[in-house]
């Protein structure tokens, strides 16, 4: 076919004649050259369209096919229509009427780079194939123009862009407030937000997690901001995973691997390093996907003929390998630790360990307490490795104390783990610091991800005193009310005159922590075993 026209006279001619014939769809997948790659046989209500390549699948492009079949029952394009031109980005849809083996009445749509009157796609109408006169190569090439110039539109960076998708069901507050936490996670590991959706149901789809209509939406809506990314606000399975690539044709990833990505950029150490590594390989192992037996290693002799190890089965075990490795540095690296904490030991210093939500503050109040150069910025996990230094208070008194890594609501369980060797510092305190971010309307809620975090470490019974910081950004009246209720302390961590009510706090605590150790009575002495 002429690569101006959208279909011939011939074209249409022939597909009618052999799908009343058959009573059966039949349509072709035509390219932009105006070639025919496909012909597709369906029933009399539709047809199936095979896998098709990913060649195209870039930034503000189409697929570079045109979809042409028949209706039988004279219908105009169907839901299914629309529904495989939003998910494989066609160029177009044209459904051809067949009554009597004759084409009849034609009606294509195609997609719009902006959604007008509510929809995101135009039709395209005629009484026959001969009426139609436009050129459809111009129009799909001005189409491609308009999606890669909006799609351009952003921060100018040249950042990954990425729609953020949440799923929630009655409770849609708590869902907001996640979105949002999702939204400051996507930042910190340099995304840029290109949209945010929630979507509410009554029950979640077990194969795309949401509904595929919506899903179709957000694939058009993908295309028209020039987004290439999906993160949703929730931890998907494996099999949800593929089932939304395979549809969308775009990059998914979970909340669980945007945290542990943006770990992986803060890890500075090699002991963070070594940490985030074996967290994303446990997660990565058991999302190994096997495409087919074509890279199979082949076994000879009697016996061992056939499809021997397969590539997923060798993928498999060279992670199992890399996380046994892993898991022995690690122990390593705890075994170190625990060397290096033997002189902390024998002096009896007392130590202070900071925690707290990610981004509330810490490394900037360490960095008061201390004058030590721990990086803080104001985004999420600006640090990930624990910092100690000695501290000594006003009264003579010296103490050790140590900034710790962040935490965050739904921390993942792999992280947790593989930051077991650094959390082992928690262990360690005598007294932990709770630094809370006053200023954040969440702050409630993040005070309660972080006492559940030290509960699942068996640290509920550690003494904590609450720091309520960033109170120049907050209320007055907030910021007391907080204290009388926690009996915590209020200050803003970058003004040090608002530092002495915490030290002397401070030093309150810790007179108390000794005085309760020499208080605390001696074991008895082992009985000595005589021999018979």
């Amino acid at each position: 076919m002429p690569p101006a026209a959208l279909v011939t006279p011939e074209l249409a001619r022939q597909l009618a004649e052999i799908s009343w014939d058959l009573h059966r769809q039949v349509g072709v997948l035509v390219n932009r050259q105006g070639g025919v790659t496909h012909v597709i046989v369906g029933d009399a209500r539709g047809l199936v369209i095979p896998p098709l390549p990913r060649e195209r699948g870039v930034r503000g492009r189409l697929k570079g096919l045109r979809l042409i079949h028949t209706h039988l029952d004279l219908s105009p394009l169907s839901q299914d229509d629309l529904m495989d031109l939003a998910f494989l980005r066609l160029d177009a849809v044209a459904a051809l009427a067949s009554a009597g083996g004759q084409p009849g009445h034609v009606q294509a749509a195609h997609l719009l780079p902006q959604p007008q009157d509510g929809r995101s796609w135009a039709i395209l109408e005629a009484p026959h194939v001969t009426s139609l006169t436009l050129d459809f190569d111009e129009l799909i090439s001005s189409l491609e123009e308009e999606f890669a110039r909006l799609g351009a539109e952003g921060d100018g960076k040249g950042r990954e862009r990425a729609i953020l998708i949440g799923i929630t069901g009655p409770s849609k507050a708590a869902a907001e407030d996640s979105m949002a936490e999702l939204a400051e996670l996507a930042r910190s590991a340099g995304l840029e937000v290109a949209s945010a959706i929630i979507q509410r149901r009554p029950r979640f789809d077990p194969r795309f997690l949401m509904g595929k209509g919506k899903l179709a939406e957000l694939l058009i809506q993908a295309l028209q901001s020039g987004a290439d990314l999906l993160v949703f606000d929730a931890e998907l399975s494996p099999s949800q995973v593929r089932s939304i690539t395979d549809f969308t044709e775009l990059k998914v990833i979970d909340r669980t691997q945007l945290i542990l990505d943006l770990f992986a950029q803060r890890a500075r150490s090699r002991e963070g390093k070594l940490q985030v590594e074996m967290a994303q390989v446990k997660y990565l192992l058991p999302r190994l996907r096997g495409r087919d037996d074509a890279l199979s290693r082949l076994t000879g002799g009697i016996g061992g003929r056939g499809p021997g190890e397969t590539r997923l089965e060798i993928d498999k075990r060279r992670l199992q390998d890399r996380l046994h490795r892993l898991q022995q540095d690690l122990a390593r690296v705890r075994a170190e630790r625990q060397e290096r904490r033997q002189p902390r030991r024998r002096l009896g210093l007392p130590v202070l360990s900071i925690i707290g939500y990610t981004n509330a503050g810490k490394s900037t109040l360490f960095n008061a307490l201390t004058h030590a150069q721990v990086l803080a910025e104001d985004r999420l996990f600006a640090t990930l490795d624990p910092t100690s230094r000695r501290l000594r208070f006003p009264r003579e008194r010296e103490v050790i104390i140590t900034d710790t890594v962040g935490f965050i609501k739904n921390l993942p369980r792999n992280l947790l783990e593989a930051f077991k060797a650094t959390l082992e510092e928690l262990q360690e305190a005598d007294l932990l610091i709770h630094v809370i971010d006053l200023s954040n309307p969440r702050f409630p809620e993040q005070m309660e991800a972080v006492d559940d975090i030290l509960a699942s470490l068996g640290l509920q019974n550690k003494p904590v005193l609450e720091v309520f910081n960033k109170m120049d950004l907050a209320p007055p009246n907030l910021a007391a009310l907080q204290c009388r209720r926690y009996g915590g302390v209020a200050l803003s961590a970058i003004d040090s005159r608002t530092l002495p009510p915490l030290i002397a706090r401070l030093e309150d605590k810790v007179e108390e922590l000794l005085s309760s150790r020499t208080a605390r009575p001696a074991p008895p002495p082992a009985l000595a075993v005589l021999p018979d």
